[in-house]
């Protein structure tokens, strides 16, 4: 019996191997399955991406000149405001003191030059006079009629009399000046009473409003001041933000954009670059250092048709935007149609996922670098060719241009209609060598039987 039990044993066994050699797993040559697809013409937008914060293009901040406290305040936040519409006013007693003061003082400063000038209406009679009895003098001098000392006194009080005239002049003239300087002090004084009277300088919203009625604030004119509040123009928004170091150079003003704002889920704005910073954003920073990641501010206005869009979602408001929206960009930096395949089908060096352009795609950082290395015409780029009629592949070095998220430009090593092997990512990367045998399957088939496992 034991025999027997042996005997059959070894016919399952014998006929397991057998099964085994006939699929291939056991001395059979493996083959990988593969996704195949031709290498054609395309349309490839290459794109920038950044995150930042929907901001009013026009946004005014509003301080007070003066401090004291809030008296009247006659908006609040979110109402619409035109240019010229009285906000809020702050305390003015002190300054409408000054302002009183100043107006007595050039009232009184007009009198003086009234007084003046009738005093120099009395002094040119008075020379009138003298100088006509000098002249009688002077004849009656000549005439030996009267004696030298009576022509003296006569002489001298007309030299009084003109002195007197010039003094009278010089009078008026310093009156005037004064009453001028007092005009001088009584328009500094109502300029300064007019700050505690705060206007919109602009038509807009007000998007925010920092104070309350009763608030005791600082003025401009002692450090840096307290902000009331600020004014937004809403019918034009742009988004601000930081593009990297590696990508900065391939943005230029005008570029179309695609927004999307976490808002508005699953919708799309059209923008346009307006703005590219000179300066990075870590320029002048105490906090800078050199692992510190640099970045540049760009400013992307949405289009009007983002508002057309959107009307019917915000009924009550002047926009449907708000100031602060998380937003993220995809900037268009070029377009170009021509040969192109599926961006996970090149690779670089000999396969190896250290320098592969897509390893480590979940890092900023990492994306980052394997773009520029992709860019860098030193090192070699490849393609696996596939033969229908060995099913067999074969290692083809390429060069490309431009890629988008899913398509590569593929500048020479290939030709229109040749085919490639376009997946799976692994295998590409880690598994097919030059000369190696593949089934072709589809992605559906792929992907299910990945599933199974």
């Amino acid at each position: 019996m034991k025999l027997k039990h042996i005997l059959i044993g070894v016919g399952a066994l014998l006929v397991i191997l057998l099964v085994a050699k006939f699929t291939g797993l056991i001395g059979g040559e493996q083959i990988e399955k593969v996704i195949v697809d031709k290498a054609g013409d395309k349309k490839v937008v290459e794109t920038v991406t950044a995150s930042g914060k929907l901001q009013p293009e026009t946004e005014v901040k509003l301080s007070s000149e003066v401090s004291g406290e809030v008296t009247e305040l006659l908006v609040k936040e979110g109402d619409v405001v035109k240019k010229g519409q009285l906000l809020c006013k702050v305390r003015p007693d002190v300054l409408q003191s000054g302002y009183e003061r100043a107006v007595a003082s050039y009232n009184s400063q007009k009198a003086s030059v009234a007084s003046s000038e009738q005093q120099l209406i009395q002094t040119e009679a008075n020379f009138v006079n003298s100088e006509a009895s000098y002249k009688r003098n002077v004849e009656l001098f000549n005439k030996k009629v009267i004696s030298a000392s009576e022509f003296d006194a006569a002489k001298a009080a007309y030299l009084t009399a003109k002195a007197n005239l010039a003094s009278a002049k010089q009078n008026v003239t310093g009156a005037k000046f004064g009453l001028a300087q007092n005009g001088a002090n009584v328009k500094e004084a109502g300029a300064n009473l007019a700050k505690t009277t705060i206007y919109s300088p602009v038509d807009g919203v007000v998007s925010k409003l920092s104070i309350e009625l009763g608030d005791r604030i600082l003025g401009t004119s002692q450090m840096a001041g307290t902000e009331i509040m600020r004014i937004s123009n809403l019918t034009t928004m742009e988004v601000n933000v930081d593009v990297n170091e590696n990508d900065i150079n391939r943005v230029n003003v005008g570029d179309s954009a695609t927004i999307e704002i976490d808002a508005f889920a699953d919708k799309k704005f059209k923008g346009i670059v307006t703005e590219i910073a000179s300066s990075s954003t870590s320029v002048g920073s105490v906090t800078s250092s050199v692992d510190q990641v640099t970045n540049f501010l760009v400013k992307v206005r949405l289009l009007s048709d983002a508002y057309l869009a959107k009307k019917d979602l915000a009924k009550d408001a002047p926009s449907p935007f708000r100031p602060g929206l998380s937003a993220t960009v995809d900037i268009e930096s070029e377009s170009l149609t021509g040969l192109s395949v599926p961006i996970q089908a090149v690779f670089t060096g000999n396969g190896d996922k250290s320098t592969d352009p897509m390893a480590n795609a979940g890092n900023d950082q990492n994306q980052d670098k394997q773009k520029a290395k992709l860019n860098d015409k030193k090192v070699k780029q490849y393609v696996y060719l596939f033969d229908d009629k060995a099913n067999t592949v074969k290692k083809a070095e390429v060069t490309t241009g431009i890629q988008d998220d899913q398509y590569i430009i593929v500048k020479s090593g290939l030709k229109a209609g040749q085919k490639i092997v376009s997946g799976p990512y692994s295998a590409i990367q880690n598994k097919l060598k030059d000369g190696m045998k593949v089934e072709v399957t589809t992605k559906d088939k792929l992907f299910s039987t990945e599933k199974k496992k």
